[in-house]
């Protein structure tokens, strides 16, 4: 595990805004930064940056965080992997605790093949560019096909010489593990002799989103019935094929600036179409689309154009994956390249600027295309067209989300038209999908839930803190207590004395589970007294990055985020408007009272039930002693509160 010394490095470091302005354009309002929510679809900004709480969200979604969690949502990265991302921005050294063996391996390996892929990626460059054998083979092939020497180096492309093993001598003699060498893909052995797997090939390194290589695709220059075309890295620590997109880390600007991705199958597409200034795309390698993808897609933009070979096994590489598009909410449209050309040779061949206008003026909603094609495939073969009825409402039940519920109704009734059925009919078809679907969910969910995997804390639920409305008024005072305890707790209540210890005092005297319900908000009280006794000096922040990640999750959602006083009051109206941190006395003094009143009220209650039950009368007469006490107390509280009691 990664040592506190340097997670505290790494948060000293955070810059909320840095971090989350490289995935979202945020602009300045007042003393925070507001953009479009990359959580979900809107057009109006309510994603809200605080630099001075270091803390995110969402009032559109309720999606709320810090910098680590919001790596985490947007880049799926578990906590390790977030640290491990920050680390490596900021220049901070890690320094890791005493691990299981199998994380130790894990890691180790996960290093060393970023390590040996580097090594390889700059010894193929210089196998193409330095040597003469590449240069004659190679370079000359590359710029046969049309690819420029500035863009064969900005994609870092390489080549493997045919050679035997050469390179495999040169990573032995650099002292790189042959283990690691074959789990790599770079070097195979066979009957205890070592080849190069990519001999003969030009080298297409894959690299992830920060800019390290995963791994590499290598095609083979000389026709070779026995060979394979193309070779890809095998799965490994770091190479997860449904996992990338080639292309992504060169492309991710030119997606966010354009609003839409390109999707196309091969390396070269990409590489042609990026070095004609079309920079906005990227390829899924010939596979079917995977959620992970298409995740990685939603991150930039929310429009995806696939752009595929106009054949038979275009069209249908083009279909797979349409339904898991649609359940990420992306607008899917199709663009078929005609006269049997592929996206690399139609640029080439027609030009940047007609091959923009092609993509724009040809482009076909998903959905719609999908039924064109089915419908002349089913012919008047009813069978086959009730079968398309069933594929279609299928396809558009995927398109569930509240947001999405005008496009969803919209599908219906175009789908409608062009299979000339009524449109309530395939409205009611569309419904009971949906209906079988989430009770197939609940069901599944059912089934997994056990006592060992409590459900996820409110704050980690999509949405939740637009909850909050839902909560009692007991809930919400116990909350602003606690918030006020972070935000004033080390300010001086009276000469000498903190807020915190004012607060401490209180609840040891009120008994702290007497006057907290929520037990989750009782951790943090004491987990922050703890803190406090042992010398700290306690605030929001030392909770926003600890590793306790739903108490960290539930500070969050505590800090107050809903309004900033503007300066116009003071500098066009000389009118001066008092903060909460000006009033933070009559605040804490306020939520204290609350709920010892509340305690107060509950100990009448059960007095009185006491009271009731008692059959003796010295029972009786100290049960009306204690009401008449309690009630004393509850009346001056009121006074202080300014609450009228009705009786």
């Amino acid at each position: 595990m990664i040592t506190q010394n340097t997670i505290q490095q790494i948060q000293s470091r955070i810059d909320v805004v840095e971090i989350v302005g490289s995935f979202v354009k945020l602009k300045k309002r007042g003393t925070n930064y507001l953009g479009l929510c990359p959580f979900h679809n809107e057009k109006t900004p309510s994603f809200t940056v605080s630099p001075t709480k270091e803390i995110y969200k969402c009032f559109g979604c309720g999606r709320s965080g810090n910098a680590i969690s919001f790596l985490m949502e947007a880049e799926k990265y578990s906590y390790v992997e977030a640290l491990r991302w920050l680390a490596n921005k900021y220049n901070v050294e890690i320094e890791e605790t005493e691990t299981s063996p199998e994380y130790k391996q894990v890691q180790l390996a996960a290093d060393s093949l970023y390590i040996i892929n580097h090594f390889a990626q700059e010894y193929f460059s210089e196998q193409l560019l330095e040597t003469e054998n590449g240069q004659d083979i190679a370079l000359s092939y590359l710029k046969e096909r049309g690819f420029r020497e500035d863009t064969i180096k900005k994609f870092q492309l390489g080549y493997n010489p045919e050679g035997r093993d050469q390179f495999t001598k040169a990573a032995l003699a650099a002292q790189y593990n042959i283990d690691y060498l074959q789990k790599s893909g770079l070097v195979t052995v066979r009957e205890g002799n070592q080849y190069d797997n990519y001999r003969g090939r030009i080298i297409f390194p894959i690299h992830n989103q920060s800019g390290k290589v995963l791994g590499f695709g290598a095609r083979l220059i000389k026709n070779n019935d026995k060979a394979p075309k193309y070779i890809n890295t095998p799965e490994n620590e770091i190479y997860v094929k449904s996992k990338i997109l080639y292309g992504s880390y060169f492309a991710r600007q030119a997606i966010d600036k354009a609003d839409e991705c390109l999707l196309v199958e091969g390396y070269t597409d990409v590489i042609s179409l990026h070095q004609a200034g079309i920079e906005n795309v990227v390829a899924s390698g010939g596979t079917s689309l995977t959620p992970d993808q298409l995740r990685l897609i939603k991150k930039y933009t929310n429009n995806l154009t696939i752009i595929y070979d106009g054949d038979g096994a275009g069209i249908k590489a083009a279909l797979r994956g349409l339904d898991l598009a649609l359940e990420e909410s992306l607008q899917v449209k199709l663009v078929l390249i005609p006269d049997k050309e592929d996206p690399d040779s139609y640029v080439n061949k027609v030009g940047a600027a007609a091959f923009t206008n092609f993509i724009a003026e040809n482009k076909k909603d998903f959905i719609l295309f999908q039924l064109e094609i089915a419908l002349q495939d089913a012919g008047n073969d009813s069978n086959k067209k009730a079968a398309v009825v069933n594929q279609v409402a299928e396809t558009i039940s995927k398109i569930n989300k509240a947001e999405d519920f005008t496009k969803q109704q919209d599908y219906i009734k175009r789908c409608s038209e062009l299979l000339k059925i009524e449109e309530s009919g395939l409205h009611a078809l569309v419904n009971k999908l949906i209906r079988e679907k989430v009770n197939k969910e609940e069901n599944k969910f059912s089934r997994q839930r056990t006592d060992e995997e409590p459900p996820l804390p409110d704050e980690f639920s999509t949405g939740a803190t637009e909850a909050l409305s839902l909560f009692n008024k007991d809930e919400l005072h116990e909350r602003a207590m606690i918030r006020s305890l972070l935000e004033f707790g080390m300010m001086e209540w009276e000469p000498g004395i903190t807020v915190a210890a004012h607060m401490l005092k209180e609840i040891e005297d009120n008994n702290l589970e007497e006057l907290i319900d929520n037990k989750e908000l009782v951790r943090i009280i004491q987990t922050y007294f703890t803190w406090y006794k042992e010398g700290m000096e306690p605030t929001a922040k030392s909770f926003l990055y600890h590793d306790d990640l739903p108490m960290s999750a539930l500070v969050v959602a505590l800090m107050d985020f809903n309004y900033e006083i503007s300066s116009k009051w003071k500098d066009n109206y000389e009118v001066i408007v008092l903060s909460r941190a000006d009033l933070f006395k009559e605040e804490v003094h306020s939520t204290l009272n609350y709920l010892k009143l509340r305690k107060i009220k509950r100990l009448i209650s059960q007095n009185q039930h006491d009271l009731e039950s008692a059959t003796k009368a010295d029972d009786q007469m100290i049960f009306v002693q204690i009401h008449q006490h309690l009630k004393k107390m509850e009346i001056e509280l009121t006074k202080q509160l300014g609450i009228v009691i009705f009786r």
